[in-house]
């Protein structure tokens, strides 16, 4: 049976030959590589495509590249891959703010072997991970998916699939026949709809919920 592929982002050498060690020990999970931080792991995509893999453990307070950052780009340009946060970090806001970058799951570093084997299990089987305190977290914030597609108006739908290009707002504007001030009175509709701050998390939602592919 074919084992599924996890890479380990965590600038610390010793843990990350540590977590690389625990999870090759699982029978359905090996490690393909690791990576010191976001900007390696963007180096290792672009070099070979058999380096993609189905999870990645990402560290969150990394040099050069965080892994907030990083899952944010992976979110772009290869939301198939999954991304479980591993930090030492428990601020909700911290938990929130690497969820709504892309992240399907959060674990803590000090948590137990068995259950780090259950959360790649379940990500396996389900899509996602969510620990107790990922779904208290959830509850009371909300996430940025929790408007669902068909909720939205025509025109922020169709600006939207724009906003996801090279597209400047003046030339979505023009694009759609309306005013700049139209458009931002959609753009701003949206952050406020989706609980978002900028167009890169707009991005995300929207080829998340397959309205706009890559």
């Amino acid at each position: 049976m074919k084992k599924h592929s996890v890479v380990i982002v965590e600038d610390h050498t010793l843990l990350s030959q540590a977590i690389e060690g625990m999870v090759n020990q699982f029978k359905d999970f090996e490690v393909l590589y690791l990576c010191k931080n976001g900007q390696f792991l963007i180096d290792q995509f672009s070099a070979i495509k058999d380096n993609i893999p189905d999870i990645v453990l990402m560290d969150i307070n990394m040099p050069i590249m965080s892994g907030i950052e990083t899952t944010q780009w992976l979110s772009l340009n290869h939301p198939q891959v999954k991304v479980l946060a591993l930090s030492i970090e428990d601020e909700e806001y911290t938990i929130l703010k690497m969820l709504r970058a892309g992240a399907i799951g959060y674990l803590l570093k000090d948590t137990e072997k068995t259950i780090l084997e259950q959360a790649l299990l379940d990500i396996v089987k389900f899509g996602y991970y969510h620990s107790t305190k990922v779904t208290s977290v959830l509850t009371k914030y909300g996430k940025t998916d929790i408007i669902e597609p068909q909720q939205l108006k025509k025109n922020e739908l169709i600006f939207l699939k724009m906003a996801c290009t090279e597209l400047t707002y003046k030339e979505i504007a023009d694009k759609m026949c309306l005013s700049p001030k139209t458009i931002d009175g959609y753009r701003d509709a949206l952050f406020d709809k989706l609980n978002v701050k900028n167009r890169v998390s707009l991005v995300v939602y929207a080829i998340k919920n397959k309205i706009y592919t890559l």
